[in-house]
């Protein structure tokens, strides 16, 4: 049996939410949607009474200002302080794809039919529409419906305290789409918590989307665990030369192009824990440093690719990219020799071995060798640089802000022969992998299998779980499963550490919670057909995410 009548007011909700948009670093709109959270939650009796247990709150070290709201029940059944986080983001991705129907991306009730006049529609689109079981709009599905569920279980618990024993805290973040400021700094407020109610992290369930494996695929997933990602990138350092003398030349293009062709989609590098594989690694950025046009080949390039984790920890994913970059490397140098060979006898001018050696650094292994040479006049330039790019420049793109930072390094080096510098170009998004060694792991694997085995006869679909989530979400914030030293690799090997970025392990492992995602299930996230399945979102996951929490919290 359904216990919560829970879908019209989920569906009211993320109505209201979608209406107001909320597009990562567009100013206003995500502190607009925290605003409505937070009046939601102060229009409640319960928050009446205690309006201190809901709060709005501002990002630190951030380039916007925007908020999150979070507010908290605390159960009178027991005297218990355990105390399950339910996490959800309240920003979207852009609506650039929508067109000329741009305003529409915010009303899901006129969107459908907007979509069928002005786009040529699939025919799995067209049946979803006709179906009357899908809303459309931008973050309906990614993932303002989960945010809505969690709302309605606050709203009722607050009704309903004598239920639980222990405690609800419910957190809408925003900036999940970008560099997770929102959650980042709620772990900061959950920390306060801690100390001042005697909170004691139990778990946490994350609400984000999740859609079909395949086409044909008609089963609902629930996700333990997390994927892990990190961005390995490489910066490329030539040796320039007029394209009429092209083999005195050695293009740092060529070189990253080999890079790409031994990171993308290698299967070599796909991560397999518990019978689950990641997707491989995949190139999302690749380009030359060059501005405008010369006839002179390039002095450096850039490339970074997507790599997802289950099991493998950063200093393994490190060695493992690096091994790549030697490889690229040794067959730029063999194929430069091969063709300068073939061009010397066409030619018929007498050949001379080329004069490139591989030279490939992680970046701490770059930044120690320029230190050992230059001492600490060299590391108090390259931290004053990196400080006022950071104040100079706070909107930095992270991954050109690195860029910059190793471009600077590579001033001091006397030997400017061709180099490849491998570091960590982006946030850490921990993998987080559910064993069920520890009795937390246990407790939750437990509650949300039973409250699976509870809806599933009344459902109206095939609800599955796995152990991983398969996107990266704020989830990764919530534990560490890595060793210090295994996670000691990305601290060392990011140009940005402590600068621009600063992943807290001290302040995580205080929270260090096992996790799951019973969040919103739909179709084409980040696509202007975004759209959540009703039924399993606005009635089965919130009846879900009530039964593990009463498992929970009994």
């Amino acid at each position: 049996m359904m216990k919560l009548d829970c879908f019209e007011e989920v569906k009211r909700l993320t109505s209201e939410m979608v209406a107001i948009p909320s597009i990562n670093k567009e100013p206003g709109g995500e502190s607009a949607v925290a605003r409505y959270v937070y009046d939601y939650f102060k229009s409640l009796p319960y928050f009446q009474a205690h309006p201190q247990q809901v709060m709005c709150f501002q990002t630190k070290d951030d380039f916007v200002e925007r908020h999150s709201t979070l507010a908290y029940v605390k159960g009178t059944k027991g005297h218990s302080n355990r105390t399950v986080i339910l996490i959800g983001h309240i920003d979207t991705v852009g609506v650039d794809d929508y067109g000329t129907i741009r305003e529409y991306a915010f009303r899901p009730q006129e969107l459908p039919e907007k979509l069928k006049e002005t786009f040529s529609l699939s025919p799995e689109v067209l049946a979803d529409i006709e179906s009357g079981e899908y809303l459309f709009g931008r973050g309906a599905l990614d993932m303002k419906s989960g945010v809505a569920g969690h709302m309605y279980l606050i709203n009722y618990f607050s009704q309903h305290p004598e239920e639980l024993d222990g405690n609800l805290v419910q957190i809408a973040e925003c900036d999940e789409e970008d560099n997770s400021h929102g959650i980042i700094t709620a772990v900061d407020v959950l920390l306060e918590l801690k100390k001042k109610e005697g909170f004691e992290y139990v778990a946490c369930i994350n609400a984000d989307y999740s859609t079909n494996y395949m086409p044909g695929d008609e089963n609902r997933y629930i996700y333990y665990g997390s994927i892990g990602k990190l961005l390995p990138t490489f910066v490329a350092f030539g040796k320039e030369s007029h394209v009429g003398s092209a083999f005195s030349a050695f293009d740092p293009n060529l070189l990253i192009a080999e890079v790409t062709r031994g990171m993308s989609l290698n299967t070599d590098l796909c991560d397999i824990a518990q019978g689950e594989v990641t997707m491989p690694p995949i190139s999302l950025k690749q380009a030359d440093t060059k501005v405008g046009y010369t006839v002179q080949t390039a002095l450096s390039a850039m490339s970074y690719y997507n790599f997802f984790t289950h099991g493998m920890s950063p200093d393994v994913v490190l060695e493992k990219c690096k091994v790549v970059g030697q490889t690229a490397f040794e067959n730029v140098i063999d194929y430069l020799n091969d063709q300068y060979q073939k061009y010397c006898s066409l030619s018929k001018v007498p050949y001379n071995k080329l004069p490139w050696q591989p030279r490939v650094y992680t970046w701490k292994e770059f930044y120690e060798e320029a230190a050992a040479k230059h001492g600490q006049p060299f590391r108090d330039a390259i931290a004053a640089f990196a400080e006022n790019l950071q104040k100079e420049q706070p909107a930095m793109d992270l991954r050109y802000f690195s860029l910059a930072v190793v471009e600077e390094v590579w001033k001091w080096y006397e030997d400017k022969s061709p180099a490849l510098i491998l570091f960590f170009g982006s946030i850490f998004s921990a993998r987080i992998e559910m064993t069920g060694k520890t009795a937390k792991e246990k407790a939750l694997l437990d509650a949300v299998e039973q409250a699976v085995d509870t809806i599933r006869p009344d459902a109206q679909r095939q609800i599955k779980t796995r152990m991983f989530y398969p996107y990266i979400s704020d989830s990764s914030f919530m534990a560490l499963c890595d060793t210090r030293e295994s996670f000691n690799a990305v601290a060392e090997n990011m140009p940005s550490w402590k600068v621009k970025y600063f992943h807290d392990v001290d302040k995580i492992l205080e929270i260090n919670v096992p996790v799951v995602n019973i969040g919103a299930f739909g179709r084409d996230g980040h696509m202007l057909t975004e759209r959540v399945d009703m039924v399993q979102t606005f009635r089965n996951v919130p009846n879900i995410s009530y039964e593990t929490i009463r498992q929970l919290l009994d």
